[in-house]
């Protein structure tokens, strides 16, 4: 072993014998000089006196306390308080490095901090172990790092950062601690410009007042917006909103959904599915449209109510449902149809607006507007009522042929159990009934005019009939009543429009909607990068880390469009 102190540049370079041509590694200081052949066989030494030894490399300057130089090989060991400066904005610190000067890879550990100071932004990455490559600008961990910006702390088990794309790229327990929220993901693509948040995973955010998940998505971490593609769930303000694609905004209270959507009631135990839904949290309304439904998931019987439009508004207590436009409702054992229909739940009064029609068993029911009203304990039908020109009407089920019919001006019904059990008409009745006895055998055709009919139910059918005031009419033996005579003024029957299942409040147009394309279904679209491409108008493609599941990397194309309903 032999040392020299002192040397020169110039004299350096003269023991190492050979001119330095630019893609070498080139000594600035060299303090202290030995060389140890046993242990380090053709490498320089050097080591530092009261300045640190300084090497230069392409625009890359590298401190450190102890340097072990392998010229032939083009490459360098340092060991010490290590700083690597690329120009001004890139600054690498760490206990031990490997530089390759050959391609221009560094391998760093022991506490390494790389930062970078750019558009008066820094960003700090933290790790145990750095790969660096120069001549892609691009660092590379894979025994877990945290990087650190002005708005956030993000911390996984493998990163790569594209230095000139200003990009990062997290792998295997990705996490983003904010002020305001959290987010996991098992990848995920973050800007430190934008600080926007691209993922390719499983991926969770919780906010203050909102949790969302979604396997593919978009999230502006600055402003708290973004959106979901795949697989995407959003808890908000007592709701649940599912679909193919869902948005979300929080300065703007604001969520949607498009395609194949589910937004969940947590409170009032109901479901809304549609095609399109948007959900406003400061009104805590939704507005549903496309093959809308709202589902009311009662005791034993669930309630489907349909129309063009759906809206529901306002806090849990007070909430109101209107369905707007070719409404229709069924449940087992009473349907409807009418223009609109109208549910407030302080009340627990529903109303049929504008051509209303219901259904109970086998009755028809009709007149200028219909209100059903629910004990507001048990959430159970209570009542009835319908309201001027009442008008009720079953088929005879034994002749399958004449029609059991009662009018007035008015219909007053009573509920136990959710089965319908006292019907009452008031003012101007009017009734015509098929009598039989036991053996089903006609007794004749009762026709009779009253002030008030009470007609008493069991399983939906009429039992009993009671006339009130001064009733007027007889019991006709079938040949002395003709056919003409068998209908009361004002009969329309409208048997074949019933609903029979859930599926029937659905139209022909609401099955054949054709749902929306959403773009980047696949993966969510990468503005950043479609920026930088218009920004560069041609690049050669990142090698990046390949997406997990043999995803491939999100094609650029525009951003989906939200478009905003206002809700009064």
């Amino acid at each position: 072993m032999w040392t020299a102190i002192g040397l020169s540049q110039t004299a350096i370079k003269e023991q190492q014998g050979d001119s330095v041509e630019s893609k070498q590694i080139n000594i600035i200081y060299g303090a202290n000089f030995t060389k140890d052949e046993e242990q380090f066989p053709g490498a320089f030494i050097f080591s530092k006196d009261d300045r640190q030894v300084q090497f230069e490399h392409e625009g890359a300057d590298l401190w450190c306390d102890i340097a072990i130089h392998y010229q032939k090989e083009n490459r360098l060991k340092a060991i010490g308080n290590i700083r690597l400066q690329q120009g001004d904005s890139v600054l690498l610190t760490s206990g031990k490095i490997d530089y390759d000067g050959e391609n221009k890879l560094a391998k760093a550990w022991e506490n390494v901090i790389l930062e970078n100071k750019q558009e008066n932004q820094q960003t700090t990455l933290r790790t145990d172990t750095l790969y660096f490559d120069r001549e892609k600008q691009e660092s590379y961990y894979d025994s877990f790092g945290t990087v650190v910006d002005s708005a956030n702390t993000l911390t996984s088990e493998i990163g790569r950062y594209f230095m000139e794309l200003k990009k990062y790229q997290f792998l295997d327990s990705v996490h983003i601690k904010n002020p305001q929220y959290i987010m996991d993901s098992e990848r995920l693509d973050y800007y430190e410009t934008t600080k926007n948040a691209y993922m390719y995973g499983p991926s969770t955010i919780t906010g203050e007042e909102y949790k969302i998940y979604c396997e593919r998505g978009f999230y502006d971490t600055k402003v708290e917006s973004g959106y979901g593609i795949k697989n995407t769930r959003i808890d908000y303000n007592n709701r649940i909103i599912e679909g193919d694609s869902v948005f979300f905004d929080k300065a703007t209270e604001f969520a949607s959904a498009t395609n194949n959507i589910k937004v969940t009631d947590t409170v009032n135990n109901g479901i809304i599915r549609a095609h399109y839904a948007e959900v406003f949290k400061a009104k805590d309304s939704v507005f549903a449209t496309k093959r809308a439904v709202y589902i009311s998931l009662l005791e034993q019987d669930s309630l489907y109510v349909h129309g063009d439009t759906l809206m529901v508004t306002g806090k849990p207590e007070n909430r109101i449902s209107r369905a707007f436009r070719n409404a229709r409702f069924y449940k087992t054992d009473m349907s409807g149809k009418c223009d609109s229909i109208h549910t407030e739940e302080r009340t627990g009064l529903t109303q049929l607006i504008r051509n209303p029609i219901i259904w109970n068993g086998e009755n028809q029911m009709t007149g200028d507007s219909i209100h059903l009203i629910s004990d507001l304990e048990t959430e159970k039908l209570d009542s009835l009522k319908v309201i001027n020109n009442a008008f009720i009407i079953s088929l005879d089920s034994i002749s399958m042929e004449g029609y059991n019919q009662a009018k007035g001006k008015d219909l007053f019904g009573q509920f136990e159990d959710n089965e319908l059990k006292i019907i009452d008409l008031i003012k101007n009745t009017e009734v015509i009934y098929y009598m039989y006895n036991d053996d089903d055998e006609l007794l004749g055709i009762d026709k009779t005019i009253c002030s008030a009919i009470r007609m008493t139910m069991v399983n939906n059918d009429v039992e009993d009939l009671t006339f009130f005031v001064n009733p007027d009419g007889d019991i006709f033996p079938e040949k002395d009543l003709p056919k003409e005579s068998r209908k009361l003024k004002g009969f329309i029957w409208r048997g074949d429009e019933r609903i029979m299942t859930k599926d029937d409040i659905f139209d022909e147009d609401d099955n054949n909607i054709q749902l929306v394309t959403i773009q980047g279904v696949n993966n969510p679209i990468d503005i950043d990068a479609e920026e930088e491409n218009r920004t560069k108008n041609a690049g050669d493609p990142i090698n990046e880390i390949p997406p997990s599941q043999n995803d491939q990397a999100p094609e650029p194309t525009t951003r989906p469009k939200v478009q905003k309903v206002k809700v009064n």
